[in-house]
């Protein structure tokens, strides 16, 4: 282990990469924390719509996410093979993608009412949901501009340029929340649709950071990330290739989760608002490991460009080896500290009989997250060490798969056929992510990815 801490792709290389996107993703989950904290003490009403709502919200906006997101793979390859010009060019690909699916997201809002009148939850939490998916999809084309543009650094490995551009978003979305919910000082008291507005303006505010700070003179000069802003026909063909896979991918991850999350409303208001909540706190062992698969994920595309896939099996080793022991510490929180994370969500209008039941319950789904979370780092590890090498079919119909086969209709019916209550619907969840983690290790371990390329053969020199 001591040797392992100190070699190239080793602990400390992959902590290096990886902690300060855990320090990202650390900021996008205590941007999404608060704000459930925020509207959980505002009404129950608003904790119970925005997570369903800004769920359907993600899970449209998370195809052109997935695509987006794959620039990075390519931009790590690049690198590796220190083919920086191709660089500016690959992101400008990805950003011509980003503006395409801005405007088709925007369009969403005209069939929201609808989308929430199938879903067919109450009408007063409809409503309140309706609104809070309008304004996020009106803005969410900064979300997918900003996951192409994070590319630019997390595919070179300075990541620490993302963790600060993420920290300024934090900065401005908590007090913004708080204060456009609530209707502290100059701002209006507008619940969960104030929410939503300081989401939207916080992302608008990383937009505008990256841009200053990706075409700047040196930036231009070095990687021609403003003389390469043409449309390049075969790179962005390339990119679809290998991204539009990823994005189906991450599509269909999102909407079983999705459909698993609106399933759960038809179980009860109780049964909803404590899933809401319970997930809400699961964010807190899921989100900080993105930054550890994205790690992976460029250490693993540096390691194909250079032709050394060898490196990417020791960068793997080490990013899963890091990621189990934080599990083993997140797990033994939620089992033996559930009711002081679960208090945080408390509001003042809950009745003494509805948070006990919350409480109650509560208690009891932490512990399937707490086994579940084992089996989720094995899935993100092992899935992003594959995907920097350019295996996207496979995760993609792996993916569909086990998320159809093993969640989707098992969900639906145990729970509108058999008439199963919650603990049933989680208990096939967390089998879900168990054989993910499982499934995605047997693909690694076959080394096929080893033998995968994804830029031009003659980047293998400087331009």
């Amino acid at each position: 282990m001591l040797e392992r801490w100190s070699r190239p792709n080793g602990y400390r290389h992959v902590m290096a990469i990886s902690l300060p996107l855990v320090a990202s993703m650390g900021s996008v989950t205590l941007m999404q924390f608060t704000d459930r904290i925020f509207l959980a003490n505002y009404s129950v009403d608003a904790i119970s719509a925005a997570l369903p709502a800004g769920v359907a919200s993600f899970t449209f906006i998370s195809f052109f996410m997935g695509v987006a997101n794959y620039t990075n793979s390519f931009v790590a390859q690049y690198t590796g093979a220190r083919a920086f010009g191709r660089v500016g060019a690959v992101l400008w690909q990805g950003i011509y993608f980003s503006i395409f699916a801005a405007i088709l997201l925007a369009s969403l809002v005209f069939i929201s009412e609808g989308l929430f009148d199938m879903i067919g939850h109450s009408p007063h939490i409809r409503s309140l949901e309706v609104t809070y998916f309008n304004i996020l999809t009106l803005g969410a084309g900064f979300v997918v501009l900003n996951a192409t543009l994070a590319c630019f650094y997390t595919g070179r490995g300075l990541t620490r340029t993302m963790m600060f551009v993420h920290m300024a978003g934090a900065s401005v979305n908590i007090p913004l929340d708080y204060c456009m919910i609530y209707g502290i000082g100059p701002f209006p008291g507008m619940g969960i649709a104030g929410a939503a507005i300081a989401t939207v303006a916080s992302s608008a505010v990383i937009t505008v950071i990256l841009c200053l700070l990706i075409f700047s003179t040196t930036n231009r000069a070095q990687f021609g990330t403003w003389d390469k802003r043409y449309f390049e026909k075969a790179l962005f063909r390339r990119l679809m290739r290998f991204g539009l896979p990823s994005g189906v991918q991450f599509f269909i991850e999102i909407f079983g989760f999705t459909f698993f999350i609106q399933m759960l409303g038809r179980l009860g208001d109780l049964e909803l608002a404590t899933s809401n909540i319970v997930l809400s706190i699961e964010m807190l062992s899921f989100l900080p490991m993105v930054g550890f698969h994205i790690g992976t994920t460029t250490l693993v595309g540096q390691a194909i460009g250079r032709g050394r896939p060898e490196d990417g099996v020791y960068s793997t080793t080490s990013a899963l080896h890091i990621t189990l022991v934080y599990m083993m510490l997140i797990a033994a929180v939620f089992v033996l500290f559930p009711k002081p994370l679960l208090l945080l969500f408390r509001a003042a209008n809950y009745t003494h009989e509805q948070f006990a039941g919350i409480m109650d319950l509560g208690v009891i789904l932490l512990r399937f997250v707490a086994v579940f979370c084992f089996f989720d780092s094995m899935n993100l590890i092992f899935s992003g060490a594959i995907k920097g090498a350019g295996d996207t079919r496979f995760i993609m119909w792996t993916i569909a798969l086990l998320s159809f086969g093993v969640m989707i209709v098992p969900v639906y019916i145990a729970i509108e056929l058999l008439h199963a209550g919650i603990y049933t619907a989680w208990t096939i969840v967390t089998l879900y992510v168990c054989s993910l983690g499982f499934a995605f290790m047997l693909r690694y371990r076959k080394g096929k990815w080893k033998k995968m390329r994804l830029i031009e053969a003659g980047s293998s020199l400087p331009d």
